[in-house]
């Protein structure tokens, strides 16, 4: 099922069905998965949710850098941004963005990867210098009591993308915001009986 419509972005040139890729190498992709969403609590219950989301991205060693439930084509969608280190890798990560559109048995996901190429670090790095090391990392908002994977820091915060235009986070959010602005839901998707834990 083609659940979303709209989600081709200029500057993404089509590589196969349903995956475009940009001049830098992001990557967008659209999927469909006929069974029951595994979202760990109600996009209702927010904290819950958030907290979930963090702890089960800390396991997989990465950072939930951002957790939000938002409208998409007038359905609600979960939004996540999300770090992992880059695979096979030293050093680096790659930034994932997404919409997660569930319904009661099925859900749709579209997904904007952008990874670090080469000299990693200088955001955190310029970032840090700014705030001071102490108050540059911090715990986690919405679960303070998670360890493990990649930390939470101030230079994953919005407020820098602005100076850091270029960066991976940053496109991430910027395709975001598109995708929120001219994606919708197809019909016979938004038909479908609403998603409940």
């Amino acid at each position: 099922m083609r659940a979303l419509v709209g989600v081709e972005l200029p500057g993404f040139r089509l590589v196969e069905p349903d995956v475009w890729v940009s001049d830098a190498g992001d990557v967008l992709s659209l999927h469909f998965f006929a069974l029951r969403p595994d979202l760990p609590a109600s996009l209702d219950d927010g904290p819950s949710l958030r907290a979930a989301l963090t702890r089960l991205t800390a396991d997989a060693g990465g950072g939930l850098i951002e957790a939000s439930v938002k409208s998409l084509g007038g359905l609600p969608a979960l939004r996540q941004i999300l770090k992992l280190p880059l695979p096979g890798q030293a050093h680096g990560q790659v930034f994932i963005g997404s919409f997660t559109v569930p319904r009661a048995e099925c859900s749709t996901v579209v997904k904007i990867q952008a990874p670090e190429r080469g000299t990693t670090g200088m955001r955190e790095a310029m970032v840090m210098a700014q705030v001071g090391p102490d108050a540059f990392f911090r715990a986690h908002p919405y679960a303070p009591e998670v360890r493990g994977g990649l930390p939470f820091h101030a230079a994953d915060h919005a407020r820098y993308d602005a100076e850091f235009p270029d960066h991976p986070l940053t496109r991430v959010r910027s395709v975001l915001t598109a995708l929120a602005e001219g994606a919708g839901v197809a019909p016979e998707f938004a038909a479908l009986p609403p998603f409940a834990v």
